[in-house]
């Protein structure tokens, strides 16, 4: 297993949080130029040193009890903006140009999920990474991972690489490197060369543990300022499920416009955003209700089939169409039953009737109204749009009010809704 300064893992995620280039190339050395994924043998990094990783090289990310290798990782990340039928088009067509070399693994959606939202630095913890060998509680991981995240370049003595860039240590830097005193770690401190068996002190303390009150006290963690910065507490991300009609006024192409700029664009329109394939997106909106200080991301998604079970109590909103067919492969495929649990949302021209199916369900649905799009062609946006924001404040004010119901907190989700 790689050590911490040379774990692709940890080198694409620092890469990626400093924004420094990582590029295929055909030779170890690092000063190789950039060649097509297909011809590559290397994957170069520049951030903390440069330096050229096996680009088959077989990561800590685990799928189905299988390393997954750093090809297959780069890949992901390549086309995390794809969705999956087109993704799984691109590694067929890489596959085909690797021959024996390959193939490219595939992901299931929330494998890929949670490999895109460690990468970014969104979490700091991942249900199919591995720790590093030697750090059996993940604390070193963790460490490197924050160091990553933060773009911070910490020394990396392990490395072959010296100062000339050639591939070998500067002899200056070994004979200072010899001469370092070597600092143990946490286990060799604690137990020095033997192990020593600690398990007696469970009893001791099993004394004090039985005396502590149930409900707790001015002096626990939590109510303690000093020591409350050192938690971290885990955020999951709320989730918006969009209708996958044709006749939707809203798309995965025009919805990110609507619900972050407050500004309606027909999802076929040049104006429209360029991520019409997308299977996923990400927006950002502070919910001051329910947590003043830092955004929520919101994961946007046109149906729930890679759902797992527990995602259904992060769903906050469900934009529908009136069409029952929506519901199919959700949860609650009875619509009466899905908008006891989740509100819904239907968008239409301002002025016209909803369906009689939307009309139906009552004031369980919001009805919202936009105004008819005017195509202005070169003269620009139609300057009477103003009132696409306050129909989207409307909307969030509905999600805020459901979700501060329904127990969504500062650092956590409901169990259930």
């Amino acid at each position: 297993m790689a050590s911490v300064d040379q774990d692709p893992l940890l080198l694409l995620r620092q890469s990626i949080a400093s924004g420094s280039p990582i590029f295929p190339t055909a030779s170890a050395e690092p000063s190789a130029p950039e060649v097509r994924l297909a011809q590559a043998t290397h994957l170069t990094f520049t951030t903390p040193t440069r330096i050229s990783i096996p680009i088959d090289t077989a990561t800590r990310f685990v799928s189905e009890n299988t390393p997954v290798d750093l090809r297959s990782i780069y890949f992901a990340w390549l086309n995390r903006e794809v969705a999956i039928p087109e993704y799984n088009t691109f590694a067929s067509q890489l596959n085909d140009e690797l021959g024996t070399r390959g193939p490219v693994r595939g992901f299931a959606f929330y494998q890929r999920l949670d490999l895109i939202t460690w990468l970014e630095g969104a979490s700091e913890e991942s249900d199919y990474i591995k720790p590093l060998a030697g750090d059996k509680d993940g604390s070193t991981s963790t460490a490197a991972a924050a160091l990553a995240s933060k773009g911070a370049a910490a020394p990396a003595i392990g490395t072959t690489l010296g100062r000339s860039g050639k591939g070998t240590l500067d002899p200056r830097l070994a004979v200072i490197y010899n001469s370092e005193r070597k600092m143990g770690d946490r286990n060799s401190v604690l137990r020095g060369i033997k192990s020593t068996d600690f398990t007696h002190v469970r009893k001791l303390a099993a004394l004090f543990m039985a005396k502590k009150p149930s409900q707790p006290s001015s002096s626990n963690i939590s109510s303690n300022p000093a020591l409350a910065t050192h938690q971290k507490p885990k955020r999951p991300d709320p989730i918006i499920l969009l209708s996958p009609s044709a006749s939707s006024l809203l798309r995965m192409s025009n919805i990110k416009s609507f619900l972050e700029s407050g500004q309606y664009v027909p999802p076929d329109s040049l104006a429209a955003s360029s991520s019409t394939s997308a299977s996923m997106l990400h927006i950002n909106r502070l919910m001051k209700d329910i947590d003043p200080n830092r955004p929520m991301r919101f994961i946007l998604v046109e149906g729930p089939e890679q759902f797992k079970p527990e995602y259904w109590s992060r769903v906050v909103a469900v934009f529908t169409t009136g069409q029952s067919w929506q519901f199919k492969n959700y949860k609650w495929s009875n619509p009466m039953d899905l908008w006891r649990h989740v509100p819904g949302i239907f968008v239409g021209w301002r002025g016209e009737q909803p369906p009689e199916s939307v009309r139906g369900w009552g004031h369980r649905v919001m009805n919202v109204g936009v105004d008819r799009w005017k195509d202005t062609g070169a003269t620009g946006m139609d300057s009477s749009r103003w009132r696409d924001r306050e129909a989207v404040e409307g909307i969030w004010k509905a999600i805020e009010g459901n979700m501060r119901s329904k127990g969504w907190k500062r650092d956590r989700a409901p169990a259930l809704i």
